[in-house]
């Protein structure tokens, strides 16, 4: 009897995999590990829970029986696995071997925690998964002031989110300003203005250092020597994938696990996608880069063929206050033809041979996203 194809992890790049693979073949075994439920959500739906006041239960679009049943996969809820065996093909969970064909990393990432003293930085709370939300949703509910460590995608969506259900908010940023990694500080000046007119409070070039516990809640302290009292501490600093595996295995990483353009790692046989993924030296923690890993990875299971290739992309920054859209590429050297009016920025971003290569876009002015992303795609 051949052995089947398993997967280990139940988000989003494991179940899109799941769902290509079962649309070109009916008839593969497979074998999905999760160390949660299995059950089906969509996770960017998390920067919205709050002013939508959605519990985890509503976030579960499929159980992961039926999910199963629907896909007709064996799934192992609950159920982590604790080694691989790359040269004898099999894994190991909850003391059992199980014995693979091909396997799939799709073991995510973990939201980064910087290092915290005090006697209540245990307390930190993380917001990466469904079970996390799970865990926490209660304490965040009787919360009135809640601070926020890191001003990056996702600290930026949970600000506005929080602030917009009731809560009074705070973000502690280390950068010079919101979304560093993402955006020029023009477009961030006018992000910060808007979420200060939400009644958010921002600090950047500044990180919290110590977490006590206090009579009313808990005392932050900033590496200025600034203290707050907040209910509770939420980290937004950032995603680590999670390697452990792959090195337990002997697998190649670097930040992420390192997979060629057909996601294979360096271990015959086992592959990578999804948030755990280094592609081209960098970890892509987007959908539309995970949904064509999927593709291309489904081809190489099936057909052994197929190669990714990752076009220019957008990002929506789900801050309906003040709505952007980022575009393409752009760095430290790009040259930013830039356009203000009361309706929005347009900015362009060019190379030294003048040829656009990204855009950042603002308020009514995310209309033009799809029109300059064509251009930028001609471009190239």
């Amino acid at each position: 009897m051949t052995a089947p194809l398993i997967i280990i992890g139940s988000g989003f790049a494991a179940y899109q995999l799941v769902k290509t693979v079962r649309r070109q073949n009916s008839e593969m075994a497979i074998q999905v590990f999760s160390a949660g439920c299995g059950g089906e959500y969509n996770k960017p739906d998390l920067s919205h829970v709050f002013t939508r006041q959605q519990r985890a239960a509503d976030l579960i679009s499929m159980t992961g029986e039926a999910f199963a049943q629907k896909y007709d996969i064996e799934l192992y809820a609950h159920t982590p696995v604790q080694e691989i065996n790359g040269e004898a093909h099999y894994i190991i969970a909850n003391g059992k071997r199980y014995p693979y064909c091909k396997l799939v990393l799709a073991t995510g990432a973990k939201t980064f925690i910087p290092q915290i003293k005090g006697d209540a930085a245990a307390d930190l709370i993380t917001l990466n998964s469904l079970q996390e939300y799970s865990d926490a949703e209660l304490r965040i509910s009787n919360s009135t002031h809640i601070l926020l460590m890191g001003g990056g995608l996702i600290g930026v969506e949970l600000a506005m989110d929080l602030a917009r259900s009731g809560k009074q908010v705070r973000i502690v940023e280390p950068g010079a300003h919101l979304l560093a990694n993402l955006m020029p500080d023009f477009i961030a000046t006018a992000l910060e203005r808007q979420l200060r007119s939400d009644a958010i409070e921002i600090e950047c070039l500044s990180y919290v250092t110590t977490i006590e516990q206090g009579a009313d809640g808990l005392s932050v302290t900033t590496s200025n020597g600034v203290q707050y009292q907040a209910d509770c501490v939420i980290s937004a600093a950032g995603l680590v994938p999670n390697i452990a595996l792959a090195k337990q295995a002997g697998i190649e990483v670097n930040r992420g696990i390192v997979v060629d353009k057909q996601l294979r790692t360096s271990r015959e046989d086992i592959y990578a996608l999804g948030d755990c993924a280094e592609i081209n030296g960098k970890v892509m923690a987007f959908l539309q880069p995970i949904v064509l890993s999927a593709n291309t990875l489904a081809s190489q299971l099936l057909s052994n063929s197929g190669e990714l290739t990752i076009p220019a992309m957008m990002v929506k920054v789900k801050t309906p206050g003040y709505p952007i859209q980022l575009g393409g590429q752009y760095d430290l050297t790009s040259n930013w033809q830039v356009s203000f009016s009361e309706q929005g920025v347009i900015a362009k971003a060019y190379d030294q041979s003048q040829q656009l290569t990204g855009f950042v876009l603002t308020q009514d002015k995310v209309n033009l996203a799809f029109p300059l992303l064509r251009e930028v795609q001609c471009a190239k």
